[in-house]
């Protein structure tokens, strides 16, 4: 029987597999949730570097925020993740959600991201 990190592993893997046939060279918005925070990245993964980044641990964020691990928080990230992104010129992205599951902060996160103008 595996372990629920080996499994998460293995959703992540075959996550990033159909992504890597899907993507047609735009950048992958990776999401990273852990128990007090989330972030977010766009990386181009031909060049292997960041474009972008934010996370519920800026200071700007993080004064305004209660909490970086509820949905409020998300969707600032999310925001914040699409405005850097617009400022760089990228506007389509592939939507990594990792081995989370599509739902609650990392659906939040996914939603103001849109509305903040990435298309995925």
């Amino acid at each position: 029987m595996l372990s629920p990190k080996e499994l998460f592993l293995r959703r992540q893997r075959r996550n990033r597999i159909a992504l890597r046939k899907k993507a047609g060279g735009r950048p992958r918005l990776s999401v990273f949730r852990s128990s007090k925070h989330i972030y977010a990245q766009i990386i181009d993964d031909v060049k292997g570097a960041t474009l972008a980044a934010a996370s519920s641990l800026e200071t700007d964020l993080k004064s305004e925020l209660k909490t970086g691990a509820d949905t409020e928080a998300a969707a600032r990230v999310g925001k914040l993740i699409a405005e850097r992104a617009v400022k760089a010129g990228i506007t389509e992205v592939v939507f990594d959600r990792g081995g989370y599951i599509y739902h609650g902060r990392v659906k939040a996160l996914a939603d103001a991201a849109r509305e903040g103008g990435l298309s995925f």
